[in-house]
Order: C-alpha cells, then sequence, then structure tokens
C-alpha cells in the first residue's frame, strides 16, 4: 500500500478535477487503486473540492455583503426613476397585477404577523367566530 502522502496527493489532484489516467501516471500508482481510493476518501474528495470551488467563486464574484450592496444600489435607482413615472398609460390589467405583486411583497416583509390571545380574553360571543375562522 501507499503511504498517506501519496494518498493524500491523489486526494488533492481528485479534488481539483484530474482524470485517472492523469493522477496515475503523475503518482505511478495504478487506475484500479485509484478506484478503491476514490470510494475510501470520496467525502474528503468532495468537501476538498467544494472548498476549492468556493475559493475560485470568491475570485470571480464580489462578496455576499458587496453583492447585495450593488443591488440595493440598482433598485434605489430604479425606485427613483419610478417615482418621475406617470402611471397613467399603464394598462389596468398590468396595474392591478403590480398591486397584487406589492401587496405580496408587504406580507413576505411583514413576515405574515399575526397576533393572538389567550382565548379567556375574547368575549364569548366573538370566541365562536374566531374558532370558525381558524379553521378555514
Amino acid at each position: 500500500m501507499k503511504d498517506q502522502e501519496t494518498v493524500a496527493q491523489f486526494i488533492q489532484l481528485r479534488a481539483q478535477g484530474l482524470s485517472y489516467d492523469k493522477i496515475s501516471a503523475q503518482l505511478k500508482v495504478s487506475k484500479p487503486t485509484l478506484i478503491d481510493w476514490s470510494r475510501k476518501h470520496q467525502f474528503d474528495i468532495q468537501n476538498l473540492r467544494a472548498i476549492e470551488t468556493e475559493a475560485l467563486a470568491e475570485k470571480c464574484f464580489a462578496s455576499r455583503q458587496a453583492r447585495w450592496e450593488q443591488i440595493s444600489r440598482d433598485l434605489h435607482r430604479v425606485e427613483a426613476e419610478l417615482l418621475k413615472r406617470d402611471l397613467a398609460d399603464v394598462p389596468t390589467g398590468q396595474l392591478l397585477t403590480q398591486a397584487a405583486r406589492l401587496r405580496a411583497e408587504v406580507s413576505r416583509e411583514a413576515g405574515d404577523v399575526r397576533f393572538s390571545t389567550a382565548a379567556r380574553h375574547i368575549p364569548s360571543a366573538e370566541y365562536f367566530d374566531e374558532v370558525l375562522d381558524w379553521q378555514t
């Protein structure tokens, strides 16, 4: 059996996406042995691959914070432009659709806040109605 350093090199190379043929030639280990190592160390390979992918993504893309800040700036610019616009030319159907979307957004932002009270504080005449409302 090969030493742990060779196995570690295999894990590193496999995580980088090298083929078994290339790794076999580089480490001078048979392909069946590499396949066996791959099975034994699949989670290590996957984790290292994820770490390397994340590192590459950080180089290519701005940080999450920077992306949120950019989206926020763009949204503010769009909203400022919308404030200058007259909605008189927008068809009724589109206005109704937009109103529904805005209501849904408000509901999401509010987190569907619901207030409750103990049943003993609900007047008996209203308690029956409240129970019926809960079932709908």
